[in-house]
């Protein structure tokens, strides 16, 4: 019985360091007090609908042993971002208090001025990502 409870905190163990490893997350700007802002490669993709870049970005405090992260337990924003005319749509927000949802009427809303970084680190490589 020891074993089987060993084994099942062994394999518990294992895919929780899976599921953190699978995330990748690439720095695009230094924020104030020590803060930096990452974009998570492995979520960003192209929107069939209106072709801009869906990218989630997260805040981190590497000072304080606090890395980006997703929904869940990291605090950031999923937005949509038109690389030719460097603006961008909110289409949710998430932090470890609040539930994560999607703006069902993203598409709709009043696009806002990029970030520069952002754009920067994104858009030269939106021909590669996957559309959905």
């Amino acid at each position: 019985m020891r074993r089987a409870l060993a084994l099942a905190a062994l394999i518990a163990l294992s895919a929780a360091t899976a599921a953190t490893a699978a995330e990748t997350w690439k720095k695009y700007a230094d924020g104030e007090n020590g803060t930096e802002w990452s974009y998570n490669t492995d979520y960003s993709y192209k929107d069939k609908a209106t072709g801009r870049v869906v990218v989630m970005k997260a805040i981190s405090k590497p000072s304080a042993n606090i890395a980006p992260s997703g929904p869940g337990t990291g605090v950031g924003f999923v937005e949509a971002i038109d690389c030719g005319k460097s603006n961008v749509l909110l289409m949710g927000s998430y932090k470890p208090s609040a539930e994560f949802s999607i703006n069902a009427d993203w598409r709709n809303a009043t696009p806002k001025k990029a970030e520069p970084e952002l754009v920067a680190a994104v858009c030269p490589t939106a021909g590669k990502l996957p559309v959905k």
